[in-house]
């Protein structure tokens, strides 16, 4: 894929010293609350949200942005629309629409795999630049994983087969991001949407 770096500066926001108040220590305790027992790849799943979280702080975005991504898969793992609706509650209308702009399905049980990501890949051109800012950090911190340890694949299915959709997916989320939110983080997502393209993995 072409680097995006000629149209970095249509994607870049200025960064501006950023205070985070009672709301975002709330947040991150209530993160660490609805998380509680949830591994990935034997860690606590509250690691992938904090990493998110810094990338979109280190993006520039705002308290209200940065709480949404400690919550984004607060509403899809656990709860649901209750969940969504506690979220709302307790840090408004703009938290909530990211988180629920972020979530793949609230059905149970849920659709097949690549149902979602297609569903997914369709409404994203549709997302507010908030959503967008948290869900390119959620795929970049994904992604970087899988190249890291490999593809967790799902029941029944061998590692190949979840390579070869990790493939699919992250190469469309790379494509559309590279035209909804062209950008430094951008380009680091199609360096990487490449690179697992190119890795090769056991069947």
């Amino acid at each position: 894929m072409a680097s995006t770096a000629a149209r970095s500066a249509a994607g870049e926001r200025e960064a501006e010293p950023q205070e985070l108040g009672e709301r975002f220590a709330d947040a991150l305790a209530y993160a660490t609350r609805v998380h509680r027992g949830q591994t990935r790849r034997g860690k606590p799943y509250v690691a992938h949200l904090l990493r998110v979280t810094g990338m979109v702080l280190d993006d520039g975005g705002s308290e209200d942005e940065a709480i949404a991504a400690l919550l984004h898969d607060a509403a899809e793992d656990h709860g649901g629309r209750r969940r969504l609706q506690d979220i709302r509650r307790r840090y408004g209308d703009a938290v909530a629409a990211i988180v629920d702009s972020c979530t793949d399905t609230y059905e149970h049980p849920a659709p097949p795999w690549r149902t979602r990501k297609q569903r997914y890949l369709e409404h994203l051109p549709s997302a507010s630049p908030s959503a967008l800012l948290v869900s390119l950090a959620d795929k970049v911190d994904n992604v970087r994983g899988i190249l890291e340890a490999g593809p967790i694949p799902r029941d029944g299915e061998s590692a190949a087969t979840a390579h070869e959709d990790a493939c699919w997916y992250y190469e469309n989320l790379a494509r559309l991001f590279v035209r909804l939110r062209p950008g430094a983080r951008t380009d680091e997502l199609v360096r990487m949407a490449d690179e697992l393209g190119r890795t090769t993995w056991p069947a």
